[in-house]
Formats: structure tokens, C-alpha cells, sequence
């Protein structure tokens, strides 16, 4: 309304006149129960207290709520009207603090999340630093590992959602995906490193050299390997297995290996805003990614308050265009 407004005589009439909360719970248990004192009792106070409260009520709706009968009290028409209106302004009340509640809740508590390395780094990590201002209250336990080991911890109950893929053989049904798109993937080797002082790098030199992947079956190591295959060039014949990033990175520091990592984590191990580590991405395989992967929760579980919200922030991180 605006403020030069004139004033509406029968706005807020009741509420002018001392209608209060205690009157319309009174009301709500007169319907329910037909008695003061049972309707007394509900309320907690004493029975003269609530025939009290119900004088004042019929003094300020200016009516006759009530008739009194042998066993008890009945509603009359308006009380009855007056007393439905009320039941449902308690209830949008209650709906109102459970909402207060939960939004509350989605400010402090815990999130576990899960991602497979280069999401860890390229999506998790900036939203974690977000979040540390915006919500200090919320802790956060995160995994890193590959999909076919945090499928099976989402749908244990041990992670809220995480970045990756969907394991075939886990039913997709179980899922609700946002898809994020393909991982490019980078040939990564120590600063002065033979390849780099040489000038000419191609794949067919690149096999010459120990390799560092993941175990066999591994996806990426299956993506490398028939990347290879399907240029007609030899698998390398010297692999050391491993799915430990740093166990990675400490081979490619002290050795001549090349390894095969997801492009946004070369990007922070390298880079001096992240780790500033003495690597290189060699100039080669521009087009090579693993599959696409998606933010993914559990389709049967609801997110919870507080995962909800990081979710939410998630989502909006994956929404921005890359920089």
C-alpha cells in the first residue's frame, strides 16, 4: 500500500483490538475438542484462564463464538469460520518455521562430496574456496578417486553426490545426472625433459619413454590406449601401474616418464597460482579426452539441506563459462 495512502478502518480491525496468537490456538482446540478444559489442557493453562481467553476472543471479533451445551461447548457459525481461518494461519506458521529451519540447517553441518581428479581441482576446489566466505559453517569431506569407487559410496550413503561417471555395471536409474561434458586429458613430463629440448614431439616419440597410468582397466588408461591403437602406434612397452596422483607426479619429477593426466589438474600442479610443480604438458594429442562426465546424485535419496546448497553452488559453478 502506498504510504499516502488513506487508512482502510477495517484493516488489521482484530489485530487493533488484541487478537493474538494464544486466541487462535484456543480457537483451533475448542473446535477440536468440544471442552474448555480439554481445550484448556492443550494449551497448558488452567480452565478459568481459557473461559478468559474466550471472553476476550467474542469481545474482540465482536460475535458469539460459542454455545454451551450439557457436555461441553460447540462453535457457532462464526466460530466455526473464524477457527478454520485460524487452524490454517498455524499451519502456514508452522510451514513457515520448518522452512526457517532448513534453511538454517543448509548453513552449518557437513557435505561430503565426491570427484574424480581433474573435477576435484577445476570444480570442487574453486567452489570449497567460495563457500569458505560465503558459509563458514559448513564443513566439507571430499574424495578423490575414479567413478567405480564413488558410485558405490554415494549409493552406500557416504557421499551426498559427486563428479564423474555412471559405472556400467551399476543401473542408471540410480542416478540423477547433470551432465558436465568430456575431461580432456594432457601428456605431462618434467621441465627439461628430453622431448621438450628436442623441438619435434610426436606420439610415435612419446612410446619410446617409460609411462606412468593408471591400472589396467583403469578409464583413462583404456582412453590413452586406444587413442594409440587407433593411430596405428605401438602401446608403450615400459608401464609403471598406479592410481596415486602424487606417486605420479614424484616418477615424472625424478625421471625421463611421461604420464597421461586429466588436463585441469596438469593445469593446477603446474601453474604458480597452484602448486607451481616443475612440469610440462608436451605439445601433442590436442584432442584427447576421457569420456563425459556429470555431477550426479542419487536418485532415490533426497539431497539434504546443507548438500542441497552446495549442490546448488556447484551447479552454478559448472554454469559459468570457462575463462
Amino acid at each position: 500500500m502506498p504510504l499516502d495512502a488513506p487508512h482502510d478502518p477495517g484493516r488489521d480491525r482484530l489485530l487493533r483490538r488484541g487478537l493474538n496468537l494464544r486466541h487462535l490456538r484456543l480457537l483451533t482446540a475448542l473446535d477440536r475438542t468440544g471442552q474448555i478444559s480439554a481445550a484448556a489442557a492443550r494449551l497448558s493453562i488452567s480452565q478459568p484462564a481459557a473461559s478468559r481467553l474466550l471472553a476476550d476472543l467474542e469481545r474482540i471479533a465482536e460475535a458469539t463464538l460459542h454455545t454451551r451445551l450439557p457436555r461441553g461447548i460447540e462453535l457457532t457459525e462464526s466460530g466455526r469460520h473464524l477457527a478454520a481461518i485460524a487452524g490454517r494461519m498455524l499451519s502456514e506458521l508452522d510451514a513457515a518455521a520448518r522452512e526457517v529451519d532448513e534453511i538454517e540447517a543448509g548453513r552449518r553441518g557437513l557435505v561430503s562430496i565426491g570427484a574424480v581428479t581433474g573435477a576435484a581441482l577445476e570444480h570442487v576446489l574453486p567452489v570449497l574456496r567460495q563457500m569458505r566466505v560465503t558459509h563458514p559453517r559448513i564443513n566439507a569431506n571430499v574424495v578423490v578417486d575414479t567413478s567405480d569407487k564413488l558410485a558405490p559410496l554415494m549409493l552406500a550413503e557416504e557421499l551426498d553426490f559427486y563428479i564423474g561417471r555412471i559405472p556400467p555395471s551399476i543401473e542408471a536409474s540410480a542416478f540423477v545426472a547433470d551432465p558436465i561434458g568430456p575431461e580432456p586429458v594432457v601428456l605431462i613430463v618434467r621441465e627439461g625433459h628430453p622431448l621438450l629440448r628436442s623441438g619435434q614431439v610426436g606420439l610415435a616419440n612419446c612410446v619410446e619413454f617409460d609411462w606412468v597410468m593408471q591400472p589396467q582397466g583403469g578409464l583413462m588408461r583404456q582412453t590413452v590406449e586406444a587413442y594409440l591403437m587407433d593411430r596405428r602406434i605401438s602401446l608403450p612397452a615400459r608401464v609403471i601401474s598406479t592410481s596415486s596422483t602424487l606417486m605420479t607426479l614424484a616418477l615424472i619429477a625424478q625421471s625421463n616418464a611421461i604420464a597421461p593426466i586429466a588436463r585441469a589438474a596438469a593445469l593446477f600442479f603446474g601453474d604458480r597460482d597452484g602448486l607451481g610443480a616443475r612440469i610440462a604438458a608436451l605439445p601433442v594429442a590436442s584432442d584427447l579426452a576421457v569420456t563425459p562426465y556429470s555431477l550426479l546424485r542419487a536418485a532415490r535419496r533426497p539431497l539434504t539441506p546443507v548438500s542441497r546448497l552446495v549442490h546448488g553452488q556447484l551447479l552454478a559453478q559448472l554454469e559459468r563459462p570457462a575463462p
